[in-house]
């Protein structure tokens, strides 16, 4: 199998099936000298781990599987600074029960027919490589990342929101409280729902992006579409530009409309994103009798930042062979 390695020249490998012993990432490519923050790594990871309150509405909304996501630092840091060699991480697999899937057939949303037509033998337990598990890994590496971009790039900064949970748009408290009674009533009766996250971009640095194959914004939408579950990514106007008309949507005090990109390159004014998730996979009886989200949509917004942070650093290195 391959495919389990991102970037070019800081570069994420992700290790480890759901219910293995543990999963992990591997850092390499992280120059040396940059301060490690331990406390930014446990308070990416308590976000995304399972188990924890639902950051949208407050409430146990989340799969029951209690993970405590505590990560072990294996390789290439040295007195709280990285060393320039590879960054080894890994999370040990404490509450799996994969009894759980063991009269549990091919699931459709998740895949499970294609794996195994595809590779021959695959691990069925929660998902195996396929599950959202997985991206702890990317939360690890997105981490390290930010650590990066704090050292070179001060003032960036990554805000990502839930604006969409199924048929709600999320404008204020009233909202966040239907929701909450969305996702409580789809909990107990195995339903579920997608939604759109959105993420904005600042301080991003002016000139990133390698075209014409490494544009930045072919690079941001392939690290979303990565992510399990995402069916839609739109940057700036997105699918509103295709209906403008074109000396209304090139005019100069119109630039937000680009998404700060131009040409494939960042034009250092904020990149706005927002990804679109299919409704969770597993439902009815299976959601039920298992241990399931069912919005998946908050617990992914730290998964989608952490993979922002990938690529933003990636391409600040790409970048430095820009001109002599």
């Amino acid at each position: 199998m391959s495919g389990n390695s991102f970037g070019t020249r800081f570069v994420l490998t992700s290790f480890g099936e759901s219910h293995g012993p543990a999963l992990g990432a591997i850092i390499d490519g992280c120059p040396a000298g940059v301060t490690f923050d331990s406390d930014l790594l446990a308070h990416e990871m308590l976000r995304r781990r399972p188990g924890t309150l639902d950051p949208l509405t407050g409430l146990s909304l989340t799969s029951s599987r209690e993970e405590p996501d505590l990560v072990e630092v294996l390789s290439g840091i040295y007195e709280d600074k990285t060393l320039g060699t590879p960054i080894a991480m890994l999370v040990r697999n404490r509450d799996s029960r994969s009894q759980d899937y063991a009269n549990i057939g091919a699931r459709a949303g998740h895949a499970d027919d294609q794996w195994l037509q595809k590779f021959g033998h695959a691990d069925p337990r929660g998902g195996g490589r396929a599950s959202g598990r997985e991206t702890a890994a990317r939360v690890m590496g997105g981490a390290v990342a930010k650590m990066f971009l704090k050292a070179v790039l001060p003032k960036f900064r990554i805000e990502g929101k839930a604006v969409q949970i199924g048929p709600i748009e999320i404008r204020g408290p009233e909202d966040q409280k239907r929701v909450a009674e969305l996702l409580v009533q789809a909990k107990e009766t195995g339903k579920s729902y997608g939604g759109t996250a959105e993420l904005l971009l600042q301080g991003v640095s002016q000139g990133l992006g390698q075209p014409v194959f490494k544009k930045i914004k072919a690079e941001l939408a392939g690290a979303m579409m990565s992510v399990g579950a995402v069916c839609a990514v739109e940057i700036g106007d997105g699918f509103a530009a295709t209906e403008a008309e074109g000396s209304d949507f090139h005019r100069q005090d119109r630039a937000a409309r680009y998404g700060g990109i131009r040409g494939g390159i960042t034009t250092g004014e904020p990149i706005l994103i927002r990804v679109g998730f299919k409704p969770t996979s597993s439902v009815l009886d299976v959601a039920k009798a298992g241990r399931h989200d069912p919005c998946i949509v908050p617990r992914a917004i730290p998964v989608l930042e952490a993979m922002s942070a990938l690529v933003i650093a990636d391409q600040l290195l790409l970048a430095r062979g820009d001109q002599v």
